[in-house]
């Protein structure tokens, strides 16, 4: 029991709970459902699991307070979460992976579907084989001791951005469509849609700071990470 991923359901209609636990529990996972905010939060204190399915509209707080609160903490920053939810257009899915999550599923769904997502998130959050330490103008990586410095202070990346930071200094000033990210960073991206690519991006130029960047936009190519840091206009003026 000890080696079965523990999986937390946070899903306010019990049929649909019902439904996804029984087909995990047939899939080597063991299970937790929780009916609303304040449950879940309380089986978040017992005991964190290795992955959160999380609706989006519960009783209390929502699905969306609940990711950015357990992104936030220490224990619960590095738990996959996948947002389930009937808000499908663009822009909640954009929401749901603001707030934290790392992949999205609009109801209705398939358990196939489930079961395929839920087993890709997890192979993207297992430890990779360590790599060479990298550096690029000043910004170093370091995949041994999970350390990314610029300029000597130390960063803080979450663990996808860490990943896409590490793929692009390694083929540093070639440009990488977003297939191509989704396919050498996440792996198995039959479920994962492009515009995911361009929220971790996101994240990962904020967490950067200064060298944030070194990460540019290529216009109808995609992404790369550059030698070149971009001069802000201020300065370019005051040279």
């Amino acid at each position: 029991m000890r080696n079965m991923p523990a999986v937390l359901v946070v899903e306010d209609e019990p049929s649909i709970a019902e439904l996804i636990a029984v087909n995990l529990r047939h899939n080597g996972f063991r299970t937790t459902w929780a009916i609303d905010s304040a449950s879940a939060q309380r089986e978040i204190d017992a005991s964190v699991p290795d992955l959160i399915l999380l609706d989006w509209m519960l009783p209390g707080e929502s699905g969306l307070v609940l990711a950015k609160r357990w992104r936030a903490h220490p224990r619960t920053k590095e738990v996959p979460i996948i947002m389930l939810t009937a808000r499908g257009d663009e822009a909640d899915r954009v929401a749901g992976l603001d707030a934290g999550a790392d992949d999205y599923i609009a109801k209705p769904f398939s358990t196939r579907e489930l079961l395929a997502r839920v087993r890709a998130v997890l192979r993207r959050k297992a430890p990779q084989t360590v790599g060479d330490a990298l550096n690029v103008a000043g910004l170093s990586l370091d995949p041994a001791t999970y350390r990314v410095v610029y300029q000597d202070a130390q960063l803080k990346l979450g663990p996808t951005e860490f990943k896409l930071l590490q793929y692009l200094m390694g083929s540093a000033e070639r440009v990488h469509s977003r297939a191509s990210l989704l396919d050498k960073v996440w792996g198995d991206h039959v479920y994962i849609e492009e515009r995911t690519v361009d929220v971790h991006v996101k994240r990962l130029r904020e967490a950067l700071g200064a060298a944030g960047t070194m990460v540019e936009t290529v216009r109808g190519a995609g992404y790369r990470l550059t030698a070149k840091p971009l001069v802000p206009v201020a300065e370019k003026s005051s040279a």
